[in-house]
């Protein structure tokens, strides 16, 4: 039987292989407490859940939601934005319901990429990014970022042959691994690099509530407010712990949305109603649960900061994201500060904490390891003293 040759880059996932050494670890009677995948174990408002509950006794929300029938939805996502971020946006040509952010970044390189077309994609970076440029015959151009330029990419390294070729790229700030924050002035940057290449600007925006202590982050269309060569994908995962419900949307230039508008609809419909009703009553909402997301996950960063740098490894509070991003211990034993797939599998297997190796979001990645910070602080700090008696007995 013949798969298909695009699949070949897809072989490999380091996820995928942690996943399996959880799994291990599980049958040899490890309890897990698991850090490794960012999906919030925060409960759905209850204003949403009702009016989710509500729409299932209404005829109206059973049959396929085509995109007409996401108006409403859509209207609630262009007020949001210009409420937050003060840029009108049209709702018929300007936004675009989607099944989760992933679907956006895997479906829109298939309206805008064509095979040997380059993508500028971040390194570290999100994994799912790439699936999409693979699955649309596009090339992959990776972008270092490293903590001495703040994790934020150098765009003049880009070589000239390279940009030539590139057709997208993809941002996304607040940074997942890293935490890092992109000012306005460098969206800014990136605005007028991508326009005078003809480049598609496509940034990533899940995270866009989740920050501690600092200015409100930026929107690249405020560094682009005609959207002129700019798309951002918003989630409800994080802001309003709806990961399982799977709803976000697009905004941005008219032409991108029709494009993704054209892919999706050849792929799939829209949500069933009665979740995108929830959406709604999440955008229009009180914004208290909001708040209340925020100060969980600043006490779960505190609690781990804290706990981290009383077992001997110093790390800086993010004031971002539901992470941490740690770089690994110089003085760790058999190589584990160069290698953190090993030290992660390592740890699983003997501990049953999980965390995410650096290496498995790009080769940039390699010694550090991320922790999510999905567990209540208590839960933290006891895997955090766990962590430090399996480097001291290992070495």
């Amino acid at each position: 039987m013949q798969i298909a040759d695009r699949l070949a880059p897809l072989q490999t996932n380091v996820f995928a292989d942690m996943d399996r050494a959880k799994a291990q670890a599980i049958a040899n009677g490890k309890p897990l407490i698991d850090f490794s995948l960012g999906s919030s174990d925060l409960p759905t408002p209850p204003h949403v859940l009702e009016a989710i509950a509500k729409a299932l006794n209404d005829p109206e929300t059973h049959g396929y939601a085509l995109f007409n029938s996401t108006k409403d939805f859509r209207i609630a996502a262009a007020q949001w934005y210009e409420r937050k971020f003060g840029i009108a946006v049209d709702p018929e040509t300007e936004v675009m319901p989607l099944i989760g952010s992933q679907e956006g970044t895997a479906h829109l390189p298939l309206a805008i990429m064509n095979p040997g077309d380059v993508a500028l994609l971040l390194d570290p970076g999100y994994p799912s990014h790439v699936g999409g440029v693979y699955l649309a015959g596009g090339e992959i151009y990776p972008m270092p970022i490293v903590a001495e330029h703040d994790f934020l990419p150098v765009l003049s390294d880009i070589p000239s042959a390279v940009v030539e070729k590139a057709t997208m790229m993809v941002l996304s700030y607040p940074h997942n691994p890293t935490t890092a924050i992109a000012p306005l002035t460098f969206f800014k940057e990136a605005v007028a690099f991508c326009q005078q290449h003809n480049i598609v600007l496509v940034h990533d925006f899940p995270y866009a509530d989740l920050y501690f202590e600092t200015d409100p982050v930026p929107s690249i269309i405020q560094a682009d407010p005609e959207k002129s060569v700019s798309i951002e994908f918003f989630s409800l995962s994080k802001s309003y712990n709806m990961g399982g419900f799977r709803v976000a949307y697009a905004i941005g230039n008219a032409q991108l949305i029709q494009g993704l508008r054209q892919v999706k609809a050849t792929v799939d419909f829209n949500q069933y109603r009665g979740i995108l009703r929830g959406a709604i009553a999440a955008l229009n909402g009180p914004q208290d649960c909001v708040s209340d997301m925020v100060n969980t996950f600043a006490s779960r960063r505190n609690a781990a900061v804290s706990a981290l740098q009383s077992i001997g490894w110093p790390v800086a509070a993010p004031l971002s994201t539901m992470y941490i991003w740690a770089k690994l211990p110089v003085d760790l034993p058999h190589g584990w500060a160069t290698n953190s797939i090993e030290f992660c599998q390592e740890l699983v297997a003997a501990t049953g904490v999980a965390l995410s190796p650096g290496r498995g979001f790009g080769p940039s990645g390699e010694g550090y390891v991320r922790f999510a910070l999905v567990q209540p602080p208590a839960m933290i700090e006891a895997a955090i003293e766990t962590i430090g008696r399996f480097v001291y007995k290992k070495a």
